[in-house]
């Protein structure tokens, strides 16, 4: 389970956008706007998660 801390969410449209992108990569995606973060089962490396929630139009920054 990796747990991803995100900025630039604004709105309940933010997070389908970052929960769609990740579910192209893992499993079980949570996204909580309230936090800033999303969760997931993932065999994907730091890297290209970081890419993916990048070329959704966001920054992350950490991944736990």
């Amino acid at each position: 389970m990796k747990t991803i801390k995100i900025d630039g969410m604004m709105c309940e449209r933010c997070v389908a956008h970052v929960k769609k992108a990740l579910e192209s990569i893992g499993n079980n995606v949570e996204v909580s706007l309230e936090e800033n973060k999303a969760t997931l089962e993932t065999e994907a490396d730091d890297k290209f998660i970081t890419q993916v929630i990048e070329d959704a139009g966001y920054e992350v920054e950490e991944i736990i």
